[in-house]
C-alpha cells in the first residue's frame, strides 16, 4: 500500500480553466491505459457540489463514471430520529438544530411542519449556539438536535466538554463516516473501483484512518479537496492507483489535510461519543456508524434525560417510491427516480436527498447532474 503525505509540486490554482484542460487530457490518457470502464465514488456532497455547480461531469471521459455515496449526513438521518426531535418539540421543550434538517421528513412529519404547528424549533449554526439559547432561557429545556459526520459531531462535543447549562441536552444523530464506506464497499452489487475521501471530515481523522480500509478491501482512496482542481486532480490521483492496479492512499488536500489530523479535536470527540449499531436512512443497518453519548455524559442525553413518546402515524405513500437510498449506495442517479422533480422537490421533498444542500437530489435539481456543454 502506497501513502504519499504530499501531492504534486505545482501550487494549485482552484479555478484555473488551462489547469483544468491539462488535468482533463490527464484523466483522458489515464483511462485510455486502462481500457475499460471505471466507477468511482465521492463519500461527501460538498464533492457532489463542486461537480454538479462546475460541470464537471460534462468534461470527464465517457467511460468514468464519478457516483455520490452516503456522504450527505442529513440525508441518512433515520425518520425514527427526525420522530424523536418532532416529538420533544410538540411537547414544549425547545429544540434547535442546523437548518438543513428543518424540512427533512420524519415519518409523518418535519420539524418544520411541527414549528408551524405551534411548537419552539429554531435554526442555529452550531452547537455552541444552541447552548447559548439554554444560558438565555434558564426555565426552558433546550435540545440540540445533532446530526453531520466528524466535522460536527468534535465541535458538539466540544460544547459538552465546556460545562453547558443544565438545561442543555443533545439528541444525537451524529453519524461516523467509515462504517459506511465498508458496508458499500462490501455490497455485491455496487462495483467501486476507488474512493474520493472527503477532506473536511479528513481535517478532523487525518487521512490514516483510511490506510485499513484500503489495505482490507484492496481499494485505492485519495482524499479531495472541493475547488473543481482539487477534485481534477484528486480523480487523476485516484486513476492511476486503478491503472496500476494498487490499492493506494494519497492525500491530494495537504494544505487542510494530516496525516494524524486534528488530534485534540478527535481527542474530545472521543471522549464524549462511543459508537453504536445505528440504521442509516435508506441504506442498511451499519454497525459502529451511529455516534452516541458515552456514559460521562449521560446526563447530557436527551434520551436519557426525557422519556420521548414517538407515534409517528402513517408514513407518506410516497416514501416507498423514493429511491434515496440506492443513490446514496451509489446504485442509481437521481433522475432515475420517478418522483425527481415531480411529486419530490425542494419545496414539498419526500425523501430527504432533496432537502439538503448536500443532497444528491436537490443539487442535481439546482445545477443539472449530467450536463451536456
Amino acid at each position: 500500500m502506497a501513502t504519499n503525505a504530499e501531492s504534486g509540486d505545482d501550487e494549485l490554482q482552484f479555478r484555473d480553466p488551462e489547469k483544468a484542460e491539462q488535468l482533463t487530457d490527464e484523466l483522458e490518457a489515464l483511462m485510455d491505459e486502462i481500457g475499460e470502464p471505471v466507477n468511482v465514488m465521492h463519500v461527501c456532497g460538498s464533492h457532489e457540489q463542486a461537480i454538479a455547480k462546475f460541470g464537471l461531469r460534462s468534461i470527464l471521459p465517457e467511460d468514468l463514471t464519478v457516483r455520490m455515496g452516503p456522504g450527505c449526513p442529513v440525508c441518512v438521518t433515520n425518520m425514527p430520529e427526525v420522530d424523536e426531535a418532532v416529538a420533544l418539540a410538540e411537547e414544549g421543550k425547545i429544540v434547535a438544530t442546523y437548518g438543513d434538517m428543518f424540512r427533512v421528513p420524519g415519518t409523518e412529519k418535519s420539524l418544520a411542519d411541527a414549528r408551524d404547528e405551534g411548537a419552539d424549533v429554531r435554526v442555529v449554526y452550531s452547537a455552541s449556539e444552541a447552548a447559548e439559547i439554554a444560558e438565555e432561557e434558564p426555565d426552558r429545556e433546550v435540545i440540540f438536535f445533532a446530526t453531520g459526520f466528524e466535522t460536527t459531531a468534535a465541535p458538539t462535543a466540544a460544547v459538552l466538554t465546556s460545562d453547558p447549562p443544565e438545561n442543555f441536552s443533545v439528541l444525537s444523530a451524529h453519524k461516523y463516516v467509515p462504517p459506511a464506506m465498508e458496508v458499500v464497499a462490501e455490497m455485491p452489487d455496487t462495483d467501486v473501483d476507488g474512493f474520493l475521501a472527503a477532506g473536511h471530515a479528513a481535517t478532523i481523522t487525518g487521512y490514516g484512518l483510511f490506510e485499513d480500509f484500503v489495505e482490507e478491501y484492496d481499494t485505492p482512496a485519495v482524499v479531495g479537496g472541493f475547488e473543481p482542481i482539487d477534485v481534477l486532480y484528486a480523480l487523476a490521483r485516484l486513476l492511476e492507483f486503478i491503472r496500476d492496479d494498487e490499492a493506494g492512499l494519497e492525500n491530494a488536500y495537504p494544505r487542510c489535510v494530516s496525516r494524524e489530523g486534528n488530534v485534540p479535536a478527535k481527542e474530545t470527540m472521543w471522549e464524549v461519543f462511543d459508537t453504536t449499531s445505528g440504521e442509516w436512512r435508506g441504506i442498511a443497518e451499519i454497525p459502529d456508524a451511529n455516534l452516541v453519548l458515552s456514559e460521562d455524559y449521560a446526563h447530557f442525553d436527551a434520551r436519557e434525560r426525557f422519556d420521548i413518546a414517538v407515534d409517528p402515524g402513517a408514513a407518506d405513500p410516497l416514501t416507498e417510491e423514493c429511491i434515496c437510498g440506492d443513490i446514496m449506495a451509489g446504485k442509481a442517479d437521481p433522475d432515475e427516480c420517478d418522483l425527481f422533480g415531480e411529486e419530490c422537490t425542494p419545496q414539498d421533498p419526500v425523501g430527504a436527498c432533496m432537502v439538503s444542500s448536500e443532497g444528491t437530489c436537490k443539487i442535481w435539481l439546482e445545477y443539472g447532474g449530467q450536463p451536456d456543454l
